[in-house]
Protein backbone atom coordinates (compact mmCIF):
# COMPACT_ATOMS: atom_id res chain seq x y z
CA UNK A 1 0.00 0.00 0.00
CA UNK A 2 2.91 2.67 1.01
CA UNK A 3 4.37 1.91 -2.26
CA UNK A 4 1.67 2.55 -4.08
CA UNK A 5 0.35 5.51 -2.42
CA UNK A 6 4.07 6.93 -3.69
CA UNK A 7 3.36 5.59 -7.23
CA UNK A 8 0.60 7.75 -7.08
CA UNK A 9 1.99 10.47 -5.75
CA UNK A 10 5.09 10.48 -8.32
CA UNK A 11 2.33 10.61 -11.18
CA UNK A 12 0.62 13.07 -9.89
CA UNK A 13 3.35 15.59 -9.37
CA UNK A 14 4.61 14.53 -12.70
CA UNK A 15 1.35 15.28 -14.46
CA UNK A 16 1.66 18.95 -12.38
CA UNK A 17 4.96 19.91 -13.77
CA UNK A 18 3.41 18.74 -17.27
CA UNK A 19 0.40 20.61 -17.20
CA UNK A 20 2.10 24.17 -15.98
CA UNK A 21 4.64 23.92 -18.47
CA UNK A 22 1.72 23.82 -20.91
CA UNK A 23 0.26 26.36 -19.55
CA UNK A 24 3.54 28.41 -19.48
CA UNK A 25 3.95 27.94 -23.33
CA UNK A 26 0.03 28.58 -24.26
CA UNK A 27 0.21 32.14 -21.69
CA UNK A 28 3.43 32.93 -23.32
CA UNK A 29 2.78 32.16 -27.04
CA UNK A 30 -0.85 33.87 -26.27
CA UNK A 31 0.06 37.18 -24.75
CA UNK A 32 3.73 37.80 -26.68
CA UNK A 33 3.56 36.56 -29.81
CA UNK A 34 -0.44 37.69 -30.79
CA UNK A 35 -1.50 40.87 -31.59
CA UNK A 36 -4.62 40.60 -29.11
CA UNK A 37 -2.49 39.24 -26.05
CA UNK A 38 -0.29 42.22 -26.52
CA UNK A 39 -3.04 44.99 -26.44
CA UNK A 40 -4.47 43.16 -23.30
CA UNK A 41 -1.27 43.27 -21.51
CA UNK A 42 -0.63 47.03 -22.86
CA UNK A 43 -4.43 47.81 -21.91
CA UNK A 44 -3.56 46.79 -17.90
CA UNK A 45 -0.87 48.46 -17.93
CA UNK A 46 -2.09 51.22 -19.10
CA UNK A 47 -4.69 51.05 -16.36
CA UNK A 48 -2.39 51.25 -14.08
CA UNK A 49 -2.39 54.65 -14.13
CA UNK A 50 -5.97 54.85 -12.43
CA UNK A 51 -5.11 55.69 -8.39
CA UNK A 52 -1.63 54.75 -9.02
CA UNK A 53 -0.65 58.36 -6.36
CA UNK A 54 -2.23 56.40 -3.62
CA UNK A 55 -0.55 53.24 -3.71
CA UNK A 56 3.01 54.18 -4.97
CA UNK A 57 3.92 54.11 -1.43
CA UNK A 58 2.63 50.69 -0.10
CA UNK A 59 3.83 49.25 -3.88
CA UNK A 60 7.03 50.62 -3.25
CA UNK A 61 7.66 48.78 0.32
CA UNK A 62 6.64 45.71 -1.12
CA UNK A 63 9.40 45.68 -4.43
CA UNK A 64 12.07 47.28 -2.40
CA UNK A 65 11.93 44.64 -0.19
CA UNK A 66 12.69 41.94 -2.91
CA UNK A 67 16.55 42.20 -3.39
CA UNK A 68 19.32 39.53 -3.79
CA UNK A 69 20.52 40.26 -0.38
CA UNK A 70 16.87 39.75 1.47
CA UNK A 71 16.61 36.34 -1.17
CA UNK A 72 19.10 34.68 0.05
CA UNK A 73 18.15 36.16 3.60
CA UNK A 74 14.74 34.53 3.55
CA UNK A 75 16.73 31.03 2.30
CA UNK A 76 18.65 30.78 4.89
CA UNK A 77 16.38 31.54 7.09
CA UNK A 78 13.73 28.90 5.49
CA UNK A 79 17.08 25.97 5.27
CA UNK A 80 17.32 26.83 8.93
CA UNK A 81 13.56 26.30 9.85
CA UNK A 82 14.11 22.60 8.15
CA UNK A 83 17.51 21.91 9.66
CA UNK A 84 15.98 22.62 13.12
CA UNK A 85 13.15 19.97 12.55
CA UNK A 86 15.78 17.52 11.47
CA UNK A 87 15.33 17.61 7.96
CA UNK A 88 18.22 17.77 6.02
CA UNK A 89 16.81 16.15 2.79
CA UNK A 90 13.76 18.90 3.09
CA UNK A 91 16.75 22.22 3.81
CA UNK A 92 18.61 21.19 0.73
CA UNK A 93 15.42 20.64 -1.66
CA UNK A 94 13.57 24.22 -0.59
CA UNK A 95 17.34 26.00 -1.19
CA UNK A 96 17.14 24.17 -4.80
CA UNK A 97 13.43 25.34 -5.40
CA UNK A 98 14.42 28.78 -4.57
CA UNK A 99 17.79 29.01 -6.55
CA UNK A 100 16.02 26.91 -9.33
CA UNK A 101 12.52 28.86 -9.94
CA UNK A 102 14.69 32.12 -9.92
CA UNK A 103 17.38 31.35 -12.27
CA UNK A 104 15.18 29.73 -14.54
CA UNK A 105 13.06 33.20 -14.64
CA UNK A 106 15.92 34.59 -15.51
CA UNK A 107 17.61 32.62 -17.83
CA UNK A 108 13.59 32.76 -20.11
CA UNK A 109 13.23 36.65 -19.34
CA UNK A 110 16.54 36.96 -21.38
CA UNK A 111 16.72 33.86 -23.34
CA UNK A 112 12.96 34.57 -25.00
CA UNK A 113 12.39 37.38 -27.71
CA UNK A 114 8.83 39.89 -27.90
CA UNK A 115 8.12 40.81 -31.30
CA UNK A 116 7.12 44.42 -32.36
CA UNK A 117 3.29 43.75 -33.37
CA UNK A 118 3.54 48.10 -33.23
CA UNK A 119 0.68 47.87 -30.25
CA UNK A 120 3.29 48.72 -27.13
CA UNK A 121 5.18 51.77 -28.70
CA UNK A 122 6.04 52.91 -25.53
CA UNK A 123 7.94 50.12 -24.25
CA UNK A 124 9.49 48.74 -27.96
CA UNK A 125 12.88 49.12 -27.21
CA UNK A 126 12.20 47.58 -23.66
CA UNK A 127 12.53 44.33 -25.11
CA UNK A 128 10.92 40.89 -23.08
CA UNK A 129 10.01 40.74 -19.56
CA UNK A 130 8.31 37.61 -19.15
CA UNK A 131 8.51 35.91 -16.56
CA UNK A 132 8.51 38.42 -13.69
CA UNK A 133 11.57 38.33 -11.33
CA UNK A 134 10.43 39.91 -8.75
CA UNK A 135 7.24 38.12 -8.51
CA UNK A 136 9.32 34.77 -9.01
CA UNK A 137 11.35 35.86 -5.55
CA UNK A 138 8.05 36.09 -3.59
CA UNK A 139 5.98 33.13 -5.13
CA UNK A 140 9.22 30.66 -4.34
CA UNK A 141 9.90 32.21 -1.32
CA UNK A 142 5.56 31.71 0.12
CA UNK A 143 6.03 27.94 -1.15
CA UNK A 144 9.48 27.02 0.16
CA UNK A 145 8.28 28.20 3.60
CA UNK A 146 4.89 26.34 3.28
CA UNK A 147 7.35 23.00 2.49
CA UNK A 148 9.41 23.50 5.64
CA UNK A 149 6.87 24.37 8.15
CA UNK A 150 5.54 21.87 11.05
CA UNK A 151 2.14 20.28 9.79
CA UNK A 152 -0.24 22.75 12.34
CA UNK A 153 0.92 26.08 10.93
CA UNK A 154 0.91 24.93 6.98
CA UNK A 155 -2.58 26.50 6.20
CA UNK A 156 -1.65 29.57 8.14
CA UNK A 157 1.78 29.73 5.88
CA UNK A 158 0.20 28.68 2.87
CA UNK A 159 -2.76 31.93 2.91
CA UNK A 160 -0.24 34.22 3.78
CA UNK A 161 2.54 33.50 1.32
CA UNK A 162 -0.22 33.19 -1.65
CA UNK A 163 -1.23 36.54 -0.65
CA UNK A 164 2.02 38.02 -0.15
CA UNK A 165 3.16 36.48 -3.91
CA UNK A 166 -0.04 37.78 -4.97
CA UNK A 167 0.36 41.37 -3.72
CA UNK A 168 4.05 41.33 -5.10
CA UNK A 169 3.13 40.25 -8.29
CA UNK A 170 0.19 42.84 -8.86
CA UNK A 171 2.36 45.52 -7.30
CA UNK A 172 5.02 44.87 -10.44
CA UNK A 173 2.05 45.80 -12.48
CA UNK A 174 0.62 48.63 -10.61
CA UNK A 175 4.81 50.14 -10.34
CA UNK A 176 4.40 49.82 -14.85
CA UNK A 177 7.26 47.08 -14.46
CA UNK A 178 5.56 44.08 -15.54
CA UNK A 179 2.84 42.79 -17.45
CA UNK A 180 0.15 40.58 -16.27
CA UNK A 181 1.53 37.96 -18.24
CA UNK A 182 5.09 38.19 -16.86
CA UNK A 183 3.84 37.44 -13.17
CA UNK A 184 1.33 34.70 -13.97
CA UNK A 185 4.28 32.91 -16.65
CA UNK A 186 6.59 33.40 -12.68
CA UNK A 187 4.14 31.38 -10.79
CA UNK A 188 3.97 28.96 -13.37
CA UNK A 189 7.71 28.71 -13.36
CA UNK A 190 7.45 28.45 -9.05
CA UNK A 191 5.28 25.20 -9.58
CA UNK A 192 6.97 23.63 -11.93
CA UNK A 193 9.72 23.93 -9.87
CA UNK A 194 7.59 22.99 -6.96
CA UNK A 195 6.80 19.81 -8.22
CA UNK A 196 10.08 19.03 -9.09
CA UNK A 197 10.85 19.20 -5.33
CA UNK A 198 8.34 16.92 -4.38
CA UNK A 199 9.39 14.56 -6.59
CA UNK A 200 13.18 14.85 -5.04
CA UNK A 201 11.38 14.80 -1.20
CA UNK A 202 9.70 11.97 -2.60
CA UNK A 203 12.56 10.09 -3.52
CA UNK A 204 14.57 10.76 -0.68
CA UNK A 205 11.75 9.62 1.77
CA UNK A 206 12.74 6.81 4.37
CA UNK A 207 10.10 3.60 3.75
CA UNK A 208 9.02 4.23 7.30
CA UNK A 209 7.87 7.58 7.38
CA UNK A 210 4.65 7.74 8.32
CA UNK A 211 2.01 9.98 5.90
CA UNK A 212 -1.43 11.06 8.15
CA UNK A 213 -4.46 12.25 6.36
CA UNK A 214 -4.85 14.63 9.30
CA UNK A 215 -1.86 16.33 8.05
CA UNK A 216 -3.53 17.00 4.61
CA UNK A 217 -5.50 20.39 5.51
CA UNK A 218 -7.67 19.70 2.34
CA UNK A 219 -10.05 22.21 3.83
CA UNK A 220 -7.85 24.80 3.25
CA UNK A 221 -6.37 23.50 -0.31
CA UNK A 222 -9.97 23.37 -1.09
CA UNK A 223 -10.52 26.98 0.01
CA UNK A 224 -7.99 28.39 -1.71
CA UNK A 225 -8.17 26.56 -5.25
CA UNK A 226 -11.73 27.65 -5.19
CA UNK A 227 -10.37 31.55 -4.44
CA UNK A 228 -8.10 31.17 -7.36
CA UNK A 229 -10.86 29.57 -9.89
CA UNK A 230 -13.07 32.10 -9.14
CA UNK A 231 -10.63 34.90 -8.98
CA UNK A 232 -9.42 33.27 -12.69
CA UNK A 233 -12.81 33.33 -14.11
CA UNK A 234 -13.56 36.70 -12.63
CA UNK A 235 -10.47 37.99 -14.60
CA UNK A 236 -11.25 35.62 -18.08
CA UNK A 237 -15.09 37.49 -18.02
CA UNK A 238 -13.06 41.00 -17.88
CA UNK A 239 -10.74 40.47 -19.97
CA UNK A 240 -12.97 39.01 -22.78
CA UNK A 241 -15.50 41.65 -21.94
CA UNK A 242 -11.97 44.28 -23.87
CA UNK A 243 -12.07 42.33 -26.83
CA UNK A 244 -14.80 44.50 -28.68
CA UNK A 245 -12.93 47.63 -27.96
CA UNK A 246 -9.34 46.06 -29.42
CA UNK A 247 -9.56 48.73 -32.52
CA UNK A 248 -9.13 51.12 -29.86
CA UNK A 249 -5.47 52.09 -28.99
CA UNK A 250 -5.10 51.57 -25.38
CA UNK A 251 -4.96 55.12 -24.32
CA UNK A 252 -8.05 56.11 -26.16
CA UNK A 253 -9.92 53.82 -24.08
CA UNK A 254 -12.44 55.26 -21.44
CA UNK A 255 -11.29 54.92 -17.35
CA UNK A 256 -13.72 52.36 -17.07
CA UNK A 257 -12.32 50.18 -19.93
CA UNK A 258 -8.81 50.82 -18.44
CA UNK A 259 -10.07 49.47 -14.76
CA UNK A 260 -11.66 46.68 -16.14
CA UNK A 261 -8.39 45.89 -17.72
CA UNK A 262 -6.29 46.24 -14.70
CA UNK A 263 -8.87 44.80 -12.47
CA UNK A 264 -9.32 42.08 -14.38
CA UNK A 265 -5.61 41.53 -14.39
CA UNK A 266 -5.30 41.66 -10.99
CA UNK A 267 -7.87 38.86 -10.68
CA UNK A 268 -5.72 36.70 -12.75
CA UNK A 269 -2.92 37.37 -10.82
CA UNK A 270 -3.78 36.58 -7.71
CA UNK A 271 -6.10 33.67 -8.63
CA UNK A 272 -2.74 31.85 -10.50
CA UNK A 273 -1.06 32.17 -7.19
CA UNK A 274 -3.91 30.84 -5.45
CA UNK A 275 -4.05 27.80 -7.34
CA UNK A 276 -0.80 26.55 -7.58
CA UNK A 277 -0.23 27.61 -3.79
CA UNK A 278 -3.21 25.11 -3.16
CA UNK A 279 -1.72 22.10 -5.42
CA UNK A 280 1.30 22.11 -2.93
CA UNK A 281 -0.69 22.33 0.68
CA UNK A 282 -2.78 19.53 -1.08
CA UNK A 283 0.20 17.16 -1.93
CA UNK A 284 2.73 18.70 0.81
CA UNK A 285 1.62 16.52 3.60
CA UNK A 286 2.31 13.10 1.39
CA UNK A 287 6.11 15.14 0.86
CA UNK A 288 6.63 16.09 4.42
CA UNK A 289 5.37 13.71 6.61
CA UNK A 290 4.80 14.32 10.38
CA UNK A 291 6.85 11.20 11.35
CA UNK A 292 10.11 10.48 9.26
CA UNK A 293 10.29 6.97 10.16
Amino acid sequence: MRTTARGWTAVWLVLLVLVQVAAFLVVWRVAVHTGLGQWVDTVALTGNRIGQDRIDEPVDRILNAMSVVSLLAATIVIGFIALMRGRIALAITATLLIAGANVTTQLLKYGLTRPDLGIDLERIYAGNSLPSGHTAVAASVAVALVLVLPAKVRPFGAFVGAAYAAAAGVATLSAGWHRPSDAVTAFLVVGVWAALAGLVLLVTQREQAQVSTADAHRVAAVVLGVGGVIALVISGLALGWLTDLRGVTPQALSRRALFVAYAGSAAGIAGTMAVVMALVLAVVHRLVPRHQG
